[in-house]
């Protein structure tokens, strides 16, 4: 039986507050600095391994550990945005994952590398779920979508940006880029110490009794687990994060091998148009999600749906073409319409989790993707070693999609927003 149904009077204002945009601009430069801080160590390969010798399977364990760090401290992480002040956990993130980022320049050993990453992914997975949860505090209804989709695009901006560090280790060496980023973040967490706040408190008016005790960590666990809703959004966000990381993993190998492309030019294709595709999908997807909310009270949730909807046969037809670009194109709408759900997640989690828990539920969230989407990364490599044709894996992921499109379509909301 599904939980009592939550009146969460975090209703859609008149107007929205310019404090409300400003955090969401305060944040998409920390999300930047998240996804950049993190990313930029995979571009400076090169010039790592020849300041401190080491094997490529080492190299690969440098962003494993953090991966497996970040997944599995996520629940715990969000749960801390629950109990503590949102914006005080988001600032003591971005300040200690910057000075780890600072001493990770001055690293000898590969060891010591190591550790750098394991720290930098305990205090990273305290930043994405108090962001979002901080978010959607502000922009309660009409503008929560949009809200959510730019400051993923920020991060997605981040992510894009990881050349930098590339491009730096080239100019400099390795080290330079690790402590002129370290920095940077160092001194915005002291500029956001005096800009940004938690949101002010709405009373919250419920239907019937329900337990008013002080929010718990595994209170929580069970809180989110008890709703069937939940779940379902838990396989529906794992299995885009399969999906996910199927195709943005292998598409540079599947351009270059199917249209015969240099390595450069595969990796153009494969990152710069499709990731601006993807900017752009979470900031049409968070506005058209907003828009059709006025008049769909699961706007947020059929949005992407249809999204996928949209995705699905431009998996399968890019990944059957013998047109170089017919492929692009159709990996580009893939990945604009994918990212509808990105901007939407959040928003969705609002509507069926408890209020009391949803950054503890959006780092359930997170560990759940990146163990699943580890798997899937994984999975891949395994159907590549028996000579399964990449054109065949992507549209094992596309029906992949289908199931998570189904799980959206047929999605209830829980915790019901005044309108």
């Amino acid at each position: 039986m599904e939980p009592t149904v939550i009146q969460d009077t975090t209703a859609p204002k008149a107007h929205v507050p310019a404090r409300a945009w400003l955090v969401v601009a305060l944040l998409c430069v920390v999300g930047c600095l998240n996804y950049l801080d993190r990313m930029m160590i995979t571009t400076m390969r090169t010039s790592i391994m020849e300041a401190m010798p080491m094997t490529n399977a080492q190299f690969g364990l440098l962003t494993s550990v953090f991966l497996w760090v970040y997944g599995l401290l996520s629940p715990l992480a969000g749960f801390l945005a629950d109990r503590f002040s949102r914006s005080r956990v988001i600032i003591g993130s971005l300040f200690v994952w910057s000075a780890v980022t600072w001493l990770t320049a001055y690293a000898t050993t590969f060891e010591e590398l190591l550790i750098t990453r394991a720290l930098m992914g305990i205090s990273e997975a305290c930043y994405i779920p108090a962001a979002l949860a901080l978010i959607v505090d502000y922009h309660r209804g009409p503008t929560r979508s949009l809200a959510t989709g730019i400051h993923i695009a920020g991060v997605m901006a981040g992510q894009s940006l990881g050349f930098i560090g590339g491009l730096l280790a080239e100019q400099h060496d390795w080290s330079f880029p690790f402590s002129i980023l370290g920095i940077i973040g160092v001194v915005y967490s002291g500029i956001l110490i005096f800009t940004l706040k938690d949101a002010p408190h709405v009373p919250k008016i419920v239907t019937e009794p329900t337990d008013e005790k002080k929010v718990s960590f595994w209170d929580g666990i069970k809180n989110l687990f008890s709703r069937g809703s939940f779940i379902l959004v838990l396989l529906c966000w794992g299995g885009l994060g399969v999906v996910s990381w199927m195709i943005v993993g292998w598409l540079p190998t599947y351009y270059k091998e199917h249209f015969n492309l240099s390595q450069t030019l595969a990796g153009v294709y494969a990152t710069g148009y499709f990731h601006t595709a993807a900017l752009v999908g979470v900031l049409i997807g968070g506005a058209l999600a907003d828009y059709w909310s006025r008049t769909n009270p699961r706007a947020r949730i059929l949005l992407p749906a249809v999204g996928l909807c949209i995705a699905i046969p431009a998996i399968f037809l890019a990944s059957s073409t013998i047109i170089l670009a017919v492929a692009i194109a159709g990996f580009m709408v893939y990945a604009l319409t994918r990212t509808f759900t990105d901007a939407n997640m959040m928003p969705i989690l609002c509507m069926v989790a408890d209020p009391r828990y949803r950054a503890t539920g959006y780092g359930v969230l997170n560990l759940f993707s990146c163990i699943i989407g580890g798997i899937g990364l994984y999975a891949g490599g395994v159907l590549r070693d028996a000579q399964v044709d990449l054109s065949r894996m992507f549209q094992v992921a596309a029906a992949l999609m289908v199931l998570c499109a189904l799980i959206l379509f047929n999605l209830k909301p829980t915790t019901r927003e005044i309108q």
